[in-house]
C-alpha cells in the first residue's frame, strides 16, 4: 500500500512540473512553492502551496491549474489546495535546475 502513495506522489509531482506561474520560466515545484502534499486512504489529496508574493495577480489562475492538474491522474478522487503564507517563500526554496535557469547560481 506504501508503494502505491509513492507512485501517486510521483504522478502528482510530475503534474505538478507542468504548471507555470506565466511571469516566471519555471514550474510551480522547481520553484518551492508547493510545501505539503497529502495524500489520504480514500486517494483525496490537499497541496499546501504559496506564491513568490503574496499580491500575485495570477495567484487564482496557478491554484486552480494545480488543481486541475492533479485531478487529471485518474487515482486521485478530489483535490483542496491550501495557499499558505507561512513560511514566507524565498529563494533558498528553489531547486538547483530553477536557480541555474532564473541567474541565481
Amino acid at each position: 500500500m506504501e508503494n502505491n502513495f509513492l507512485q501517486l506522489e510521483e504522478e502528482i509531482v510530475k503534474m505538478l512540473k507542468t504548471v507555470y506561474d506565466p511571469e516566471i520560466p519555471v514550474n510551480v515545484y522547481d520553484l518551492g512553492l508547493i510545501y505539503e502534499i497529502d495524500i489520504n486512504d480514500e486517494k483525496d489529496v490537499t497541496i499546501m502551496m504559496t506564491l513568490t508574493a503574496p499580491g500575485c495577480p495570477l495567484a487564482d489562475f496557478i491554484v486552480e491549474d494545480v488543481k486541475m492538474k492533479v485531478e487529471s491522474i485518474k487515482e486521485i478522487k478530489s483535490v483542496t489546495v491550501n495557499l499558505v503564507w507561512e513560511p514566507e517563500w524565498n529563494k533558498d526554496l528553489m531547486s538547483e535546475e530553477a536557480k541555474v535557469e532564473l541567474g541565481f547560481l
